[in-house]
């Protein structure tokens, strides 16, 4: 059998100077939002490579474990403020 690309049909309309890309597609390619699109023309021939989101501001937040106890005012509530 071909491809990913080969095996999933469907097709979008431009609108705009913009196109969607379809909900088959996005899955098969797991595209989500903040995901970027690399396009190249060779021949006649679009290929698109799916460039993951890597950057943000939560994007190197590993979060919380639950490892150990918290107390929201505390740990939460007063974070960043100076309290005499």
């Amino acid at each position: 059998m071909g491809r990913a690309s080969e095996r999933v049909g469907a097709e979008s309309k431009v609108s705009g100077n913009q196109a969607n890309i379809p909900a088959r597609i996005r899955r098969e390619l797991d595209i989500d939002d903040g995901d970027h699109l690399r396009w190249h023309v060779e021949d006649g021939t679009i290929r698109v490579k799916v460039v993951r989101q890597q950057t943000g501001t939560f994007a190197g937040f590993d979060g919380y474990d639950g490892a150990e106890e918290t107390d929201v005012t505390e740990d939460h509530d007063a974070w960043g403020v100076d309290i005499e």
